[in-house]
């Protein structure tokens, strides 16, 4: 591999197993937001640490699913997932020794990330300044709610909040009541998503330009530009003043073929209209849906009955993927509305192979969702579980030189 420094510069590296396998990383992340951007660098070949909190562990630990439906530290599904490929250990770091365990760790790593309020490592003693002149060429990674400074950098904040504040919540949920926040935590992971990207942008200033530098991630801010229509709604409002208004969900229904349908075993997606109309008519084979009148753009309430007596009892006798099948032969757009269970058996992901087994000491052997992008020379790979809470304690101190019988003071004085 070439990596070009400047014009006419370069410098050849060896071919590596893994795009990352040459980084190291230290993780102070818990919940979602930044364990997810840590282990996309893991996921890659970095050596990321995980610390954790002597005893507790990340919050995640205690949030399910659990294996079995068993509340338990090391069988949280989400903790698992987020935290595979890292190695763990446990550190006090509000004692003075603790502090400077950490400072000898960051001496040789190339990345520190960490999820705390703003306030957290400056009180500490282990804000970016200090940690600079430990490793001048460290590249520290802060994701907080609304960023390092301004007014908001000490408020708390969760999901919901930062979805009402990113400006598209008054778009969603019926326009008769009050706004609704999309499900699940996308707004986390998509954070997760900017930080990494942010993580190797500052982490190649680093090593070919000699350039150490904090990172600061806003997850109010990703959302602002983000697609998720965001930055497309700032956009149309500084042209023409629109603002996105609340639709009523029950209009899909007006359309002749609406976007979601029942069948034999759930639901499918399609999209018909007047581009695909002719198509539709010539697959189903019914000789009364080439009655013109039947023709998109078609809002009669009485035709839209007439028709939905032809087509509901057409895709009851239909399976989803059957009917996807038949739908995208004919060249229209159509894909089951899959569950989970529907995800672990879909033959497009089975013959990529995107779930990977995983064999934990908790829970045994489990599948999980693997690779979010393929690299053809440097893969994404399984190369551990999750850690146990403070598993590689002896490992890791080890290589800093601390022997068994020094860990058990440790421990017993509440470092780690």
């Amino acid at each position: 591999m070439v990596i070009y420094l400047a014009k006419n510069v370069y410098v050849k590296e060896a071919s590596m197993d893994q795009a990352l396998s040459d980084v190291k990383v230290l993780d102070l992340t818990h919940h979602l937001a930044g364990p997810y951007c840590t282990k996309l660098l893991a996921d890659y070949g970095a050596d990321v640490m995980k610390i954790e909190k002597p005893y507790e562990g990340d919050i995640a630990r205690r949030m399910g699913p659990f294996f079995k439906d068993e509340p338990h530290p090391e069988k949280s599904g989400l903790f698992i997932y987020l935290n595979m490929n890292k190695r763990g250990i446990t550190l006090n770091l509000k004692t003075e020794t603790g502090k400077k365990i950490f400072k000898d760790l960051a001496k040789d790593v190339d990345i520190i990330v960490e999820n705390f309020s703003p306030r957290v490592m400056p009180s500490l003693g282990l804000d970016y300044e200090t940690l600079e002149k430990v490793n001048p060429k460290i590249v520290m990674v802060s994701i907080s709610n609304f960023g390092q400074t301004g007014p908001y950098r000490d408020f708390k904040a969760s999901e919901i909040i930062e979805y009402g504040m990113g400006g598209e919540m008054c778009s969603t949920g019926w326009p008769s009541r009050y706004p609704l926040k999309l499900g699940g935590t996308i707004i986390l992971f998509s954070a997760s998503l900017v930080a990494a990207t942010a993580t190797m942008g500052a982490f190649y200033a680093s090593r070919y330009q000699g350039i150490g530098q904090h990172v600061d991630v806003s997850i109010m801010e990703t959302q602002l530009g983000s697609v998720d229509r965001r930055a497309p709604s700032l956009i149309a409002y500084q042209y023409c003043g629109d603002i996105n208004l609340r639709t009523d969900p029950s209009s899909y229904g007006l359309e002749l073929v609406p976007p979601f349908n029942p069948c034999a075993d759930g639901y499918f997606s399609c999209t018909v209209g007047y581009v695909f109309w002719d198509r539709f008519v010539k697959m189903l084979g019914i000789e009364e849906l080439k009655d013109p009148k039947f023709c998109p753009p078609c809002t009669d309430q009485c035709i839209k009955e007439e028709f939905d007596r032809i087509w509901i009892p057409w895709c009851m006798e239909h399976k989803k993927r059957e009917i996807a099948r038949i739908f995208q032969k004919e060249g229209i757009l159509c894909t089951p509305i899959n569950d989970a269970s529907d995800l672990l058996v879909e033959p497009n992901l089975q013959e990529r192979g995107y779930f990977v087994e995983v064999e934990h000491p908790m829970t045994g052997k489990l599948k999980y969702p693997g690779a979010p992008f393929k690299m053809s020379e440097t893969p994404w790979k399984v190369r551990r579980p999750a850690p146990l809470l403070g598993e590689h304690n002896e490992e890791i101190y080890g290589e800093l030189g601390y022997t068994k019988e020094d860990l058990i003071k440790l421990r017993e004085w509440g470092i780690i």
